[in-house]
């Protein structure tokens, strides 16, 4: 037979394309966490609404939750008191960020270790807790799971306790928002810590990861998280007319869609207005029906509107159909500071808030509300994109009706 000769450089070019074929071959796109929101009534244990409630996802650092849980457990026991130091060992310096930076050999305060998971999420202040509550972070982790079965979690395993990724370690919507109601519930005393927006440590001033809870009127906690695996989670209370809610979102695709879709369960749950379609892609099981009449029953007063509309209202005028879209930029102690936030983000963004109406907006709970009103919804998202990579806080906020 005729063999075609393959000269050098060939034959090792197509070596090459053999070898790399087997050691990298193509990967199909990854598929995009698991997706689910669950948004329940404490008070009378209904569900308001609810999507894939059930389906397991890691819980990244809403692990912390019953980590902090099991630390107030030995508050109230005398195990632990809010001045003791506990020592950090090796393995805490050694864990990947968030962390406080803490060094082996040297201790940190209970309490500044618990302030360290509520606001930095603080992989390495978890593990000294962890230690000096359980011995290790193996024992500390099943000790979390127990608890977590006495609590109803019946669906959660934990391994660690911080929320880095491990495949084993599993929960769901529903058990996340039992372990909030059971944390507001059991540790009212101690609950108040997971509405610290910083706190000092070392000099420097230690900022919350949970960015949505300054800017929704009556949140005061609860927890945020994120791992590849996961995608941004975020368990959240509010109270509005002495009404709490709790809402869960796991799986969003960013934090920007997870704040704004936790915000759109509570406003809904509040009656403040009707929930649209959640905006992942991800759909594995029937949306729970929501239960119109205990929302309608509970429903608070709608906000009395603060701004004058740009134009005079002719008679019998419909709603507006554009320019009733608003951004909220910031929430702050004093309309003074309000307006000066506004100030600022008009000069980051002059464009998009080009023809907008800057108004500060007093909430029920005190704080005042900078916005600007009288966009489309199309310049309202593309004015929050647009200061997100910024890296300042935005929020959509959609016209009432």
């Amino acid at each position: 037979m005729f063999r075609r000769s393959i000269d050098l450089p060939s034959r090792i070019s197509l070596v090459a394309a053999i070898v790399c074929a087997l050691l990298f071959p193509l990967r199909a796109e990854a598929a995009p966490p698991p997706y689910a929101e669950l948004l329940i009534d404490p008070a009378t244990g209904v569900v308001l609404h609810a999507q894939n409630p059930d389906l397991p996802t890691q819980p990244a650092s809403l692990t912390k939750m019953m980590t902090l849980f099991l630390a107030f457990d030995s508050l109230d026991k005398g195990e632990l008191t809010l001045d003791q130091f506990i020592p950090v060992s090796r393995r805490a310096q050694n864990m990947s960020p968030s962390k406080l930076g803490l060094v082996a050999g040297t201790s940190i305060r209970v309490e500044d270790a618990i302030l360290g998971l509520v606001t930095r999420s603080a992989n390495d202040a978890a593990v000294v807790l962890a230690e000096a509550i359980g011995g290790t972070e193996e024992g500390f982790a099943e000790m979390m799971t127990t608890k977590a079965r006495i609590i109803g979690m019946r669906n959660t395993t934990f391994l660690n306790a911080s929320g880095l990724p491990n495949a084993r370690q599993k929960t769901t919507a529903r058990d996340i928002a039992t372990l909030s109601q059971a944390l507001i519930r059991t540790h009212t005393r101690h609950y108040p810590y997971f509405s610290r927006s910083s706190f000092s440590y070392n000099g420097a001033v230690v900022r919350s990861h949970n960015r949505l809870m300054n800017r929704y009127d009556g949140m005061d906690g609860i927890k945020t998280g994120f791992v590849n695996a996961s995608g941004f989670n975020l368990a959240a209370t509010a109270v509005r007319d002495g009404r709490r809610l709790i809402a869960v979102v796991l799986g969003g695709r960013t934090s920007r869609e997870r704040d704004n879709r936790v915000a759109a369960l509570l406003d809904h749950g509040f009656g403040v207005k009707p929930l649209g379609r959640t905006v992942s892609t991800v759909e594995v099981a029937a949306v729970v029906p929501t239960v119109r009449a205990t929302i309608k029953a509970d429903a608070p007063r709608a906000e009395k509107a603060v701004a004058k509309a740009p134009k005079p209202a002719t008679k019998a005028a419909p709603p507006a159909k554009a320019g009733t879209w608003a951004i909220q930029v910031g929430s702050y102690k004093s309309h003074k500071a309000g307006q000066a936030g506004l100030t600022t983000t008009a000069k980051v963004i002059p464009a998009h808030v080009k023809g907008a109406k800057s108004t500060v907006l007093k909430s029920r709970t005190g704080v005042f509300q900078a916005r600007f009103i009288g966009m489309t919804k199309a310049a309202a998202e593309q004015a929050c994109s647009r200061l997100e990579s910024k890296g300042q806080d935005c929020m959509v906020v959609a016209p009432r009706g």
